[in-house]
């Protein structure tokens, strides 16, 4: 079993960086790959990037992700914000693969909320 909790979320100007942190529970963390997705207001959630448990960091663009197994923790890096990127963000692990769909991954968390203003 693995608890996820986000946090790091808030309101930001147009241009500017979040780090969002995902905390999970649970020995065998390392061995989870996950994802982070968003749901917008009055839209399906989506998927953003995966991390797998072998990978320590993955740049996309704007966004970067890493882990410090360690700390059981995964993190969503977010620079050069837009107010398209405000939505609700969520953590999720899965212990088989890295995926873009939302039924693959077992265990959800309850989501921080990121705004970016114009």
């Amino acid at each position: 079993q693995v608890q996820l909790v986000e946090s790091g979320g808030g309101l930001v100007q147009a241009g500017g960086s979040l780090r969002l942190s995902c905390a999970a529970s649970g020995r065998t963390f390392s061995t989870y790959n996950v994802g982070w997705f968003r749901q917008a207001p009055g839209k399906e959630r989506e998927f953003v990037e995966c991390i797998s448990w072998s990978e320590d960091t993955l740049n996309t663009g704007r966004f970067a992700i890493s882990r410090d197994n360690a700390k059981n923790t995964v993190y969503l890096q977010m620079n050069g914000l837009k107010p398209e990127d405000t939505a609700v963000y969520y953590c999720a692990a899965d212990s088989k693969t890295c995926a873009r769909t939302l039924e693959t991954y077992d265990y959800w968390g309850q989501g921080t909320q990121v705004t970016v203003s114009s």
